[in-house]
């Protein structure tokens, strides 16, 4: 997140409030106690057709063995009566006593339950799914990011927990900041000031940091129900990110760029249910996974593998150069190749900044709002669309989190702002769509958000909708005849109440490739398996 994104939410949507929605939320409000030894939870995550990660962390007592031992099972049930896998692990100081398990042999498309033992005590039950085979005709994904620890509760974490019937949770990354107390967010009020109470920067700070926000009981609730599939963007290391550096890295008072790099990305593999990249290929996050022929869901890393770094000046034309690279040779071929050979009816991109344009409306010179967004590489973002027109690619949504705020807007293969590429009446000239979750509780607009947002809208004929002001999280809901996004806002970070309002949706039809106001949020599935019980 650039200065210049930070100075617009500083200066620069109507909901009605509804009950949680019926079918998705019968989890009590109430947490469970803390144990002693699985004080950090369990959690789930990058399911296959017939394995899934499987994580927890043991907290040691000063008597406990230097290497654990953690047993594990998988469950059909619940009640954990029907055992389908189990196992040990084994966990020590030198992987800060996390655990991590690819529970393999399950079958495809089915819900599991499982639970660890340690030193005597039973983990929480949680809950995890496999992804589908072949045949499905409805898939639904939780979509969030940004989850500032000082700058409010994890009210979206608690309302996302309780719906019953999501496939997966992605998180599109900054599932932790970098910064001190009263740098971006103050907690001394709500007693959520960071720990260690410092810019992070050695694998004991990385390590205290992530511990701290698997602490928070409404982050501990959906890894819990869910498995996730995740990503970094820049705060998992440190504020606007390149593959050379960062802006918030200063090399002669915070060491050498690279170890810092390498230990933020150990310590995010150890306290992340996300399955372990091969040793020649530390640090690659960009992967793919098939929702049996109905989706395939394309994750990429657009901050730390391949990111030449930002131009500071927005008008500069080197933000055009025809070689500049977003995500480095190596992965974006591999990108591509994956939209080209996808024989799904529709593929999702999960990624970290905004793909479609976007101009600075308070500049005269109309040049482009933020480089740190696709539009500071746009030779990079003209080999996408290129691919997409030369394939005659259909039914690609891009998902995309980083800037704090919900847009909904049309990708078109040429210039949105000229009448005869693109024709927002009728979305002729779109080639993709584009859904943009807000956070969860990092920061935007006060007042006079819904101002702007009108007028981004309608100086922006891709753009259909945008809310500036409010936290909460997307579903985006998948069959064979569209694809839905539904934004969901909660009420104040600062309260410590949970609410949430169904703000707006908008769907694309099979083919359509252009987005269309839905008149209500996409319904649930029907018969959505029991949540894990309170332990």
């Amino acid at each position: 997140m650039t200065t210049t994104r930070r100075r617009f939410l500083q200066y620069s949507s109507l909901t009605t409030t509804l009950p949680l929605l019926p079918g998705e939320c019968n989890v009590p409000d109430d947490h469970q106690s803390p144990d002693p030894v699985f004080v950090h939870g369990v959690a789930s995550g990058d399911p296959l057709s017939n394995a899934v990660i499987l994580w927890t962390r043991v907290t040691p007592d000063p008597e406990a063995p230097a290497s654990i031992a953690v047993e594990w099972a998988v469950y059909k049930d619940p009640e954990l009566t029907r055992r389908v896998a189990d196992g040990v692990a084994s966990t020590d100081a030198g992987i800060d006593y996390t655990v991590k398990v690819d529970a393999q042999g399950l079958h495809a498309g089915r819900t599991y339950y499982y639970q660890f033992r340690a030193l005597g005590h039973d983990s929480p039950i949680g809950r995890t799914r496999t992804l589908p085979k072949k045949h499905v005709q409805h898939v639904r994904l939780g979509v969030c990011s940004c989850s500032n620890y000082p700058a409010g509760y994890f009210h979206a974490y608690r309302a996302l927990a309780r719906r019953t019937d999501l496939d997966a949770v992605l998180h599109l990354g900054d599932y932790i900041y970098e910064y001190a107390n009263g740098t971006y967010g103050d907690g001394i009020a709500l007693d959520r000031v960071p720990s260690p109470d410092a810019e992070i920067v050695s694998l004991q700070d990385y390590r205290q940091r992530h511990a701290q926000y698997k602490t928070d009981p409404d982050l501990q609730e959906v890894h819990r129900q869910n498995p996730f599939i995740t990503v970094w963007d820049d705060h998992e290391v440190t504020n606007d990110a390149f593959k050379d550096g960062a802006e918030n890295h200063q090399s002669d008072t915070e060491g050498d760029w690279e170890a810092r790099r390498a230990v933020a990305i150990q310590a995010y593999y150890e306290w992340m249910p996300i399955r372990e990249p091969r040793w020649d290929d530390t640090g690659r996050i960009y992967r793919s996974f098939a929702f049996g022929r109905l989706l395939d869901l394309i994750m990429l890393d657009t901050r730390l593998r391949g990111r030449e770094a930002q131009i500071a000046d927005p008008c500069s034309p080197e933000i055009a150069e025809p070689e500049r690279q977003l995500l480095g040779k190596k992965q974006e071929a591999w990108f591509l190749e994956q939209l080209a050979s996808s024989k799904a009816q529709w593929r999702a991109v999960g990624q970290q900044v905004m793909f479609g344009q976007l101009l600075n409306i308070f500049d005269p010179n109309q040049c482009i709002f933020n480089p740190d967004q696709w539009d500071g590489y746009q030779a990079a973002r003209a080999r996408v669309l290129k691919t997409i027109v030369d394939h005659q690619i259909d039914n690609v949504a891009i998902l995309t989190g980083d800037i704090h705020s919900s847009w909904a807007m049309d990708i078109a293969a040429g210039n949105p702002f000229d009448a005869e590429q693109y024709d927002p009446a009728t979305g002729e000239g779109s080639v993709a769509v584009e859904f943009v979750g807000t956070s969860i509780s990092s920061p935007a607009l006060d007042d006079p958000g819904d101002q702007i947002a009108g007028a981004l809208v309608g100086s922006h004929p891709h753009i259909k909708a945008v809310d500036l002001n409010r936290r909460g999280y997307l579903v985006i809901d998948v069959t064979p005849e569209r694809m839905q996004g539904d934004w969901f806002h909660v009420g104040s970070v600062l309260a410590a109440a949970v609410t949430e309002s169904y703000a707006w949706g908008f769907h694309t039809a099979d083919k359509q490739n252009r987005l269309t106001p839905a008149a209500a949020p996409a319904a649930g599935k029907v018969d959505a398996p029991p949540l894990a019980p309170q332990g």
